[in-house]
């Protein structure tokens, strides 16, 4: 149940002894790349890969499980079209997350998120809009408002996502004259006492710099207050004026879990034993972001990286050929890239900056895509934008054809 990182890894590793996917969509998300796919760095087809291509000898069933009947072990699919019912042997409920959001004022209306692919190509033809409405304009309270951009949430999501758009507009504004010497004004906000908490702080405050230096903010131990169409106002009492509001302040585990009957923590999530398995349920088993799994190499359950759903999904899949084995992982390292050419590492406890770091964390995320057609898509795109220039074209429109017979 679930086709994204852990749910498609664990199909795949189960290799020829065969599963059935159930997916909403035909493809997994390599969500490490998503923030490139924003930023039109890749193509966004090349950040997803396809689940049949993928996990050739699974079967895949397009829908959303409504309901699970662990006595009669039966998953019931909604299609959209139809209910099926298929039986399982063992079922793995990998649904993951959705982004977690807070009760603040204007959120939901002028808020942008940043967990899907939908979410990241909106995300780049928005910043584009922008852009075109700032140079549109004569009035400078207009164009100071259009180029103010304001990222809530500091983890490894929204620093990644924060330097790319940066990029994105840096380059793409190189097109347009009438905004030469215009004041951008690029916001991150926190509400811990650093950003990207999750890494050594020597390589969150390498990170810290190296954005305050390219003219960034960075506001720590503050949250948002509000939001309107054109502005928002942090707890510190600043009121920005900014079009652009991207939250990409942490995940929750899918609210379908609620329907399931299963056993859940205080944040939702499924609670598995150290094999994996639900508690109280002999059959059913659980991974990835919407599962509290513990690691016995750890005091803390693991978070929600795809780091740990891809090792989660080895585990997983051994135990589900037989003799399950407790769940052990220690993280042998973290990246994350700033934009162009910068980024940072830990590699075993070596920690590495700027081009090393930002060689290194590309190297690990082409090394963990699945498929070497998907591998090589990735580095033609890198290596195509190494020598021209980067694509300001906004398709806002794709998907979304004009009817027939319409003027």
């Amino acid at each position: 149940m679930g086709g994204g990182f852990a749910g498609a890894y664990v199909a795949r590793l189960l290799g020829e002894r065969g599963a059935t996917i159930v997916s909403p969509e035909n493809f997994m998300l390599f969500t490490p790349l998503l923030p490139e796919a924003a930023s039109g760095t890749l193509e966004p087809r090349h950040v997803v890969v396809p689940l049949r291509l993928m996990c050739p000898h699974a079967e895949l069933l397009l829908g959303k499980a409504a309901s699970l009947d662990p006595d009669s072990h039966t998953v019931h699919v909604d299609t959209g079209e139809e209910r099926i019912d298929v039986h399982y042997g063992d079922v793995v409920l990998a649904l993951g997350a959705i982004s977690r959001t807070l009760p603040i004022p204007g959120l939901a209306e002028h808020g942008l998120g940043f967990k899907s692919l939908a979410d990241a190509i909106h995300l780049r033809n928005h910043v584009l809009r922008r852009l075109e409405a700032a140079a549109a304009t004569h009035d400078e309270e207009h164009r100071r408002r259009e180029l103010g951009f304001v990222f809530v949430g500091a983890g490894y999501a929204g620093v990644e996502a924060f330097a790319e758009l940066s990029d994105l507009v840096r380059d793409a504004l190189r097109h347009y004259p009438e905004l030469k010497g215009a004041p951008q004004r690029w916001v991150l906000v926190d509400a811990a006492p650093k950003i990207l908490p999750e890494v050594p702080t020597r390589l969150g405050e390498y990170a810290a710099r190296q954005l305050t230096r390219r003219g960034f903010e960075i506001h720590v131990e503050t949250t948002l207050d509000s939001v309107e169409e054109h502005a928002a106002t942090l707890s510190n009492g600043e009121r920005i004026p900014a079009s652009t509001l991207v939250w990409t302040a942490g995940v929750k585990a899918s609210p379908q879990l609620a329907q399931l009957g299963l056993p859940l923590d205080e944040r939702g999530r499924v609670r598995t034993d150290a094999t994996l398995r639900v508690e109280g349920h002999e059959r059913v088993w659980a991974l990835g972001d919407c599962a509290r799994v513990p690691n016995q190499a750890s005091a803390e359950p693991d978070p929600p990286t795809s780091q740990h759903a891809l090792r989660q999904a080895r585990r997983l899949a051994k135990n589900l050929r037989g003799d399950p084995q407790p769940y052990r992982y220690r993280m042998l390292g973290q990246v994350a890239t700033l934009g162009r050419y910068k980024g940072i590492a830990d590699v075993m406890g070596v920690l590495l900056t700027g081009f090393p770091g930002w060689f290194v964390t590309r190297s690990y995320h082409l090394y963990q895509l699945p498929l070497f057609s998907r591998k090589l898509r990735v580095v033609v795109d890198w290596t195509v934008s190494l020598f021209f220039r980067r694509d300001i074209a906004e398709l806002g429109m794709l998907g979304h054809p004009q009817r027939l017979g319409d003027g």
